[in-house]
């Protein structure tokens, strides 16, 4: 029987995989577990640092922020849209936003 992941239990990866790496850019601890309100919440704090600084791979790294941003935000509030290849594309942002800001 095929197993199928809810949007909670993906949140919750992606949790478990960036938190630590964004909270890092904050100077903080990362908090843990995150609810995925508070994950979106954490990725457009460390998008809005990075833009501030003016460093373009601070500002790459921005932009993929804005857009795994924009992707979990929608897979959280859109019904009709299509949440896994919502969440796989934010994946991808963070992952790029990671290795950007280093």
């Amino acid at each position: 029987m095929p197993v199928t992941l809810t949007k909670v239990d993906t949140f919750a990866a992606l949790d478990e995989c960036f938190t630590a790496d964004l909270a890092a850019h904050t100077g903080g601890q990362p908090p843990h577990p995150l609810t995925p309100t508070r994950f979106i919440d954490l990725v457009e704090e460390v998008r809005d640092l990075l833009a501030d600084s003016r460093l373009p791979h601070y500002e790459d790294a921005s932009d993929d922020l804005d857009h795994a941003a924009t992707c979990l935000t929608d897979a959280l509030t859109e019904p009709d849209a299509d949440q896994a290849a919502l969440l796989a594309q934010a994946r991808i942002h963070l992952r790029g936003a990671i290795a950007s800001a280093g």
